[in-house]
């Protein structure tokens, strides 16, 4: 499998000063999964848009297929069979699976929409594939698995022979990330080529041909993945050695801080639980067991129906995520992008968004006690940003995460609740993070931390809870757990949560 079939050379994108991407060489063997590995900042994403034509190189030159080319444009790069899958769908939801997979493309019959070809098409493709979807179902009405499958037929329609994968598998559960997977295998057979870019480095191991990393915009190496170790990969990421993966929390539990009483609502039931100061207790579970629920109704994102909180003995029922601040609980969410940050915002207004009526004299904002304060907590978090007034869409995901947490440090809640702190992020920003949670935990804070990644969950957590169906069904002490364990019981059928009006 020694055919060429992409050779980048000497590739270049400088921004002004900022080198997003410096000289990089390096090539893609046809039929290969070829795994791009690099921290958030690397020039992954750059590279990608190199690809599609999105940017052009200020040096360097991309070679497809023995051809070389200065630079791409979208309908070339689409041309070539050159294909990109996002972590964030272009589906269009009220339009069927076929609908979708030729969308722009639309196969016609004397000027109109043939819809019975393309739902023939459709099938025959999801036989190819070896998938059982029914064609006329609407996107919307599919899981997240099944809409990235939809986005990978959609490339495949198109005769794409290079597809690029870009952190396909982060909102997906064990069980739809096995049917993934499976795909890939089918394209793999049929020779179509694969740029996989994961965090999730075991999927490296298990899935991929070959490694390249990045790291800081430049190229590091190129690995068979047979060759190499998951501490060398994080070491080439990283540019040093992570000898640590998990920080040991050594403070000491305190008096509880929180106490849940058997809180119900439509999608949880009989939940009760207490946080003491200096704990990290991990909610374990399978996507869709309740535990993000938990965290928004003590947040005061959703109506508790039933059942009571206490917050140093004393009772409180949040009615707003402003009520839920005003009592000192802080919701770090699982999608950073559409509920923690205003990504058209500045650092300095996501950062200070929900303190501002504590940075006033007189109705007037004291300009020069925000700034501090922002510069304060970019020093701290280590925010990898230009200056304060820097858009945050403009950040990479882990920087982003960053802002997300420094707005709720803001507020200086004392029960600080983690939803999948690391979900998309680099092995270096994990690390920063998992440090600052054992850092708050020694100040006395309770953290409530959700997370889907099993070694996280075990290797961060004081105590585990288990949730099933809306439900706590275990609760395992530090000395008891093991991913078996917390698996049997996430996996534990009991009566769901009943509706209530």
């Amino acid at each position: 499998m020694n055919d060429i079939i992409l050779k980048v050379d000497h590739l270049s994108k400088y921004f002004a000063l900022v080198k997003a991407l410096d000289d990089i060489s390096f090539d893609v063997r046809r039929g290969e999964v070829h795994a791009l590995c690099g921290e958030n900042g690397a020039g992954k994403s750059t590279f990608i848009k190199l690809l599609t034509g999105a940017y052009e190189p200020t040096k360097g030159t991309i070679e497809f297929e023995h051809k070389a080319y200065e630079k791409m444009t979208p309908k070339l790069s689409m041309d070539l069979g050159i294909s990109v899958i996002y972590q964030e769908f272009s589906l269009i939801p009220y339009l069927t699976v076929a609908e979708n997979i030729f969308y722009g493309r639309e196969i016609q019959k004397y000027g109109i929409r043939n819809i019975r070809e393309m739902n023939q098409r459709a099938e025959e493709l999801c036989k190819e594939m070896g998938v059982d979807l029914d064609v006329k179902t609407k996107v919307c009405e599919l899981g997240v698995a099944y809409q990235q499958i939809v986005e990978i037929m959609k490339a495949v329609s198109k005769n794409a022979r290079f597809i690029i994968m870009d952190e396909p598998t982060a909102p997906l559960t064990i069980n739809e990330t096995k049917i993934f997977f499976d795909i890939i295998e089918k394209l793999r057979e049929k020779k179509v080529t694969i740029i996989f870019i994961s965090h999730r480095l075991e999927e490296v191991f298990e899935l991929c041909d070959r490694v390249t990393v990045f790291c800081d915009g430049r190229y590091i190496v190129t690995k068979d993945v047979k060759d190499v170790t998951k501490q060398q990969l994080i070491s080439y990421m990283v540019g040093r050695e992570l000898t640590e993966s998990y920080p040991v929390n050594t403070a000491e539990k305190g008096e509880v801080l929180l106490e849940a009483d058997h809180l119900t609502n439509k999608r949880i039931k009989e939940i009760s639980f207490q946080l003491r100061k200096g704990e990290i207790l991990g909610f374990g579970g399978l996507v869709g067991a309740g535990r993000t629920e938990v965290a928004r109704a003590i947040y005061g994102a959703d109506r508790i129906l039933s059942g009571r909180l206490k917050k140093n003995g004393e009772a409180f029922c949040p009615a707003s995520p402003r009520d839920g601040l005003k009592h000192g609980i802080g919701l770090i969410p699982e999608d950073r992008k559409r509920q923690g940050l205003i990504l058209g915002m500045s650092v300095k207004e996501n950062t200070v968004f929900s303190i501002y009526d504590k940075c006033t004299n007189v109705g007037v904002i004291q300009k020069s006690k925000v700034e501090s304060l922002v510069d304060d907590y970019i020093k701290e978090l280590k925010i990898k940003t230009p200056n304060r007034e820097q858009i945050a869409k403009n950040l990479s995901g882990g920087n982003q995460q960053k802002i997300v947490l420094a707005k709720m440090l803001a507020t200086n809640c004392d029960v600080l609740i983690f939803d999948e702190p690391t979900r998309g992020i680099d092995v270096g920003a994990k690390q920063e993070i998992y440090a600052l949670m054992t850092e708050l935990a020694k100040r006395g804070k309770g953290i409530i931390m959700i997370s889907s990644e099993m070694p996280e969950l075990i290797g961060m957590s004081d105590r585990i809870l288990v949730m099933s169906h809306g439900k706590i069904v275990g609760e395992l002490e530090r000395t008891e757990y093991t991913q078996e364990r917390i698996l049997e019981l996430a996996s534990t059928e009991k009566e769901g949560v009943e509706e209530h009006e």
